[in-house]
């Protein structure tokens, strides 16, 4: 066994692309390998800024022989079929073996492959690896840059090391030739550094001040930061992407703290942190009492012979003059109001089918001024809509123009400046919350009414249009809006319906503003678009099942079965999610008990029965006299929906009597199924009008035993067609009793 090293050597490689590059060579190196019939013990790779290298350990010397068949054409066939063979497996005719096969004469060709070494097998397999390489960005250069067939890296290729063993392994790529040196720090290190072999790679670099393994370098970084920071009476801010980056950027890192004027602390901590962090790649520190200190530590690619003071002090020159502009900005977003700020709006564009901004706010604001009149959300109404007015406002200052990340936050902070209320600031500022799964999911009723008209005018706007999000893509976080609305309406146990709701946005796309818009109805009815869209009906997408699948990727977290969802969903006019999700838990506690599965088998055998019988749709289910319950079809599908007042399911109960009208003498077990479900109807429909969905599933458990007993002691395929008739009209009451809590055809097991 032999180990062989590969680094590749080149100009910068980019931080962010180090990580995929690592995994990418490892991937790339082993499928050579094992085309060759190869496989190394261990693998490992390596990256600075300036090489990307693999060692692999435990690789065989050669390649073992092999022996390989092909089945031809049978003997006597034409020329043209056996010289085709002929060139595909790479022989002569008189190469061929015949066979016999199942009584015919059969040509064969026997391939041996004698074993290779292990060097030519990597000479070949070098250039294959670097011409392959799948950069996320990649450039040619020098002359031979004017031919699309001329080397592609990251940066410029400078040289290869290909070492088996000790030996060179002996290939060339675009006319640099693999060797044994490499370089050193550009700065600590003059000359070539000759690698003798796998085992002296890191210790001879380390010796011309590079540290080749990335973990040992964000180590550095890691401890160093918290330790300069510590020294100088601070606590670092920690950041594992940030200790990731600045060991992508260094081959020698040197944590170094270094100091700002105090007086930059009056801008927003949150502009000083992203200009620190974002603009500059330095780490941010706070003071003992956790308030953002006026330090900072950066990372310096060398050991300065003054211990960094020349370093730190060139950082801070920068740093301020960062700051210095971000001062400036802050100072001159504030000599305008928020609301002059917003009159620039109306010059962007929303999207051409949308509006301007400026439009988009007009929605907004009225949407949310009627979240509160409803009562929906418990706000004030004159507050939400000036929120509402002003929350995309600092999308047109300085800062924001800088630091597109700050959005919503600068508008809180001027809003806060300009003396507005501060539920209004507070609105501007986290109107965009939440953003994504783990984010804080505003719970302010002004800023809840602001969110939500936000993100429910964007997910109708786009879905009017026939925009929804295709596969992966979503340009518009169409999916985000949805999952942050469904956060906040059910933090905020928000109750209306959402169709409804969308109705109301799209009346409000359809008055006049910057685009003239007519002849709209309603989200999931079928719609007239846009003028510009040609004047013609077109089918819309279903909101609702939209908000369903950002549901069940919502619940899964909290461990909600996607099945129990969709047998609630099914129900059909359930768009109040609140009590939708109620009615899922109370579904997923039942199933689970002993009783819930149970009856779910029970159910899942009737339907069963029912289906092989033509009766498969449960909405078509007849409930009369003849099935045991004395209650008369009224046209209805649930023969209580005439029913105002639910209390009085309770009397109509009483009404029926088991077995009136029936034909024949019923068995004891259908009684007792007839009685039950007497009883479990109407009290699972008054649990049900209270939204007592626990209580609903408590009064469907009392058929579990009945049902039981019914499929144990009763033939429902009766001889009799009277019998048969009524038996099967009994196992669809049933059915349709179940059914009134939830779809359970839709729950898997």
């Amino acid at each position: 066994m032999t180990d062989f090293l590969l680094e590749l050597l080149s100009e910068e490689i980019p931080a962010r692309m180090q990580g995929k590059a690592r995994a990418d060579l490892e991937k790339l190196f082993a499928e050579q390998l094992a085309a060759a019939g190869l496989k190394a013990q261990s693998l490992q790779t390596f990256s600075t800024p300036r090489r990307l290298a693999l060692i692999a350990r435990g690789l065989p010397e050669t390649t073992e022989a092999v022996s390989e068949e092909l089945k031809g054409p049978p003997a006597d066939a034409p020329d043209a079929a056996v010289d085709g063979f002929l060139r595909k497996a790479g022989l002569t005719r008189d190469a061929l073996e015949t066979r016999d096969v199942k009584g015919r004469a059969t040509l064969f060709a026997v391939i041996n492959k004698p074993g290779r070494a292990t060097a030519d097998v990597l000479a070949d397999a070098i250039p294959a690896i670097i011409r392959a390489f799948p950069w996320p960005k990649s450039m040619r250069w020098g002359t031979a840059s004017q031919t699309t067939e001329s080397l592609r890296w990251v940066r410029p290729l400078q040289g290869i090391i290909a070492l088996l063993g000790g030996y060179v392994v002996p290939c060339e790529v675009d006319g640099l030739v693999a060797g044994d040196s490499t370089v050193g720090h550009r700065f600590h290190h003059k000359g070539a550094v000759t690698i003798s072999g796998v085992d002296d790679y890191a210790s001879a670099l380390r010796a011309a001040h590079v540290i080749v393994d990335h973990d040992e370098r964000a180590s550095i970084i890691r401890d160093g930061a918290a330790k300069a920071a510590r020294d100088a009476g601070f606590v670092l801010v920690e950041d594992d992407g940030l200790v990731v980056e600045n060991a992508g950027l260094t081959e020698w890192p040197v944590p170094l703290l270094g100091r700002y004027d105090p007086a930059f602390l009056e801008v927003p901590p949150e502009v000083i942190q992203l200009t620190t962090r974002i603009n500059q790649k330095y780490f941010v520190v706070r003071d003992a009492a956790g308030a953002l200190a006026p330090a900072f530590v950066c990372t310096a690619n060398i050991s300065a012979h003054d211990g960094g003071k020349a370093i730190v002090a060139g950082n801070e020159k920068v740093l301020a003059a960062r700051l210095s502009d971000a001062r400036f900005f802050w100072e001159l977003d504030q000599k305008k109001t928020l609301g002059q700020h917003s009159e620039k709006l109306a010059n962007i564009v929303f999207h051409e089918k949308l509006g301007t901004v400026a439009d988009k706010v007009e929605r907004v604001a009225k949407l949310a001024r009627w979240l509160c009149e409803e009562g929906i959300v418990k706000g004030d109404a004159a507050l939400a809509e000036q929120a509402a007015r002003l929350c995309k406002a600092d999308l047109v200052t300085e800062m924001v123009g800088e630091f597109p990340e700050l959005q919503g936050l600068m508008g809180g902070y001027y809003a806060a400046k300009e003396g507005l209320d501060p539920q209004v600031a507070a609105a501007i500022r986290d109107h965009y919350k939440p953003v994504g799964q783990g984010d804080d999911v505003p719970t302010a009723p002004v800023t809840v009414a602001v969110s939500l008209a936000d993100k429910l005018d964007t997910l109708v706007g786009f879905f009017f249009y026939l925009m929804p999000p295709t596969g992966s893509k979503d340009p518009f976080a169409l999916r985000r809006a949805a999952l942050g609305s469904l956060q906040l309406e059910l933090d905020s146990n928000l109750r209306f319906s959402l169709l409804s709701l969308a109705d109301r946005v799209i009346d409000l796309i359809a008055q006049p503003s910057s685009l003239n818009r007519q002849g709209t109805q309603g989200v999931g009815r079928t719609l007239k678009t846009d003028p510009k869209l040609g004047q013609h009906d077109v089918q819309s997408f279903d909101l609702l099942d939209f908000f369903a699948d950002r549901l069940k990727v919502q619940q899964r977290e909290a461990g909600v079965r996607h099945d129990l969802i969709d047998a609630v969903f099914a129900l059909g006019g359930e768009d109040d999610l609140v009590r939708l999700l109620a009615r899922v838990h109370a579904l997923q506690a039942f199933v689970e008990t002993g009783e819930g599965g149970n009856l779910l088998a029970g159910y899942k055998r009737a339907a069963n029965i029912l289906k092989k019988e033509g009766r498969g749709d449960a909405s078509a289910t007849v409930h009369t006299p003849e099935t045991g319950g004395g209650i008369a079809q009224t046209g209805e599908e649930d023969p209580l929906s005439m029913v105002e007042d639910p209390g009085v399911a309770l009397a109509v109960a009483e009404m029926a009597q088991p077995g009136s009208g029936l034909p024949y003498e019923p068995e004891p077990a259908e009684i007792a199924l007839i009685e039950a479900l007497d009883k479990a109807e109407p009290l699972a429909a008054l649990a049900i009008h209270g939204e007592d969905f626990e209580g609903a599933m408590a009064a469907l458990a009392v058929l579990r035993a009945p049902i039981d007993a019914f499929f144990d002691d009763v033939t429902v395929n009766d001889a009799d067609p009277d019998k048969r008739t009524a038996r099967l009209n009994l196992l669809a009451r049933f059915r349709t009793a179940v059914h009134r809590v939830a779809d359970f055809s839709k729950i898997e097991g």
